[in-house]
């Protein structure tokens, strides 16, 4: 569905006052004061994300076929072991390419011959100003993970068809995970296209 282009003016809303009410390891809340479109003030509550990235790996395994890379981690605002797509935050003045290749490499130990950058999601637009970006790894290499400290997975594959299996299921629930399966199933079926690149740099901080 194409976006309409549209004046949007007689949607926004105009900042009048902000307050920081909480201010984490690398989560920043604020509540501001804001005048709406028909003149009148309402708060706002959100936080500030410093943004991150997911990558969906393809693991060609002539065994099996296609498989795609995935990790079980418990969150513990959910308090469940949920299933995702390899994914962290950025780091201050970090590439996103350098990033979907650290995370991928730290987290499930591949490193990618390929990469390619599919898009952008907002996870939750309405108290967050996170965003994810979305690459797709493939040529994988298997070596040793480098975890961070306090950071516990398992990593495991499956297929493509197995995974939206799940996804119809429920037994995904992740957000990025589920729009991660969209992309995946386009890109698969040939509906959406993938520019592809070798990155100069070798993966690693």
């Amino acid at each position: 569905m194409a976006s309409p282009i549209v004046p949007d003016q007689h949607l926004r809303e105009v900042q009048l006052h902000s307050e920081e009410i909480l201010k984490g390891h690398f989560l920043h809340a604020y509540r501001d004061t804001v005048q709406l479109p028909d003149g009148g003030e309402a708060i706002r509550e959100y936080i500030i994300h410093p943004g991150a990235v997911m990558i969906i790996p393809l693991l060609d395994d002539p065994a099996v076929g296609l498989q795609v890379v995935l990790e079980r981690q418990f969150r513990y605002p959910v308090g469940q072991v949920m299933i995702e797509f390899p994914a962290g935050k950025l780091d201050p003045g970090e590439d996103t390419l350098a990033c979907a290749q650290r995370e991928l490499k730290e987290e499930t130990g591949y490193t990618a011959t390929e990469w390619a950058c599919a898009g952008v999601l907002h996870p939750v637009i309405s108290y967050s100003t996170e965003f994810i970006e979305i690459w797709f790894a493939r040529g994988l290499r298997l070596g040793d993970r480098h975890l961070d400290a306090g950071e516990f997975l398992d990593v495991f594959t499956t297929t493509p068809n197995d995974l939206l299996s799940a996804c119809r299921e429920g037994r995904v629930t992740d957000a990025k995970t589920l729009t991660g399966a969209l992309w995946l199933q386009n890109v698969l079926s040939g509906a959406w296209d993938l520019r592809w690149q070798s990155p100069d740099s070798p993966v690693g901080r």
